[in-house]
């Protein structure tokens, strides 16, 4: 029991997903999706959970690829909105 556990991904994803409530920023979402993802992938099994459980290096792999991609369609379903950012035009300490 290590990295190939199906159990042990499905609730490192939970819990970054819990900690996503506490921190702002939609941060944590995209590495939650990929770590359920993942855990989901295991659960299943077959060829691709026989070639994932083969080393941990490419099962990190598998995981970074769906957190960036999970990240990338969150950045666009809710990211940054036209007329969302600041501009600061006077500085307090401009005296």
């Amino acid at each position: 029991m290590g990295w190939d556990a199906w159990w042990l991904w499905v609730s490192i994803g939970i819990g970054l997903a819990i900690l996503e409530v506490a921190v702002p920023g939609f941060i944590f979402l995209g590495f939650a999706l990929g770590a359920i993802v993942v855990g989901l992938l295991l659960l299943l099994g077959g060829g691709l959970a026989a070639w994932l459980t083969g080393s941990a290096s490419m099962l990190l792999l598998v995981f970074a690829l769906l957190s960036v991609l999970a990240w990338l369609m969150l950045r666009k379903l809710v990211g940054v909105r036209q007329g969302q950012s600041r501009v600061v035009e006077k500085d307090i300490n401009d005296d």
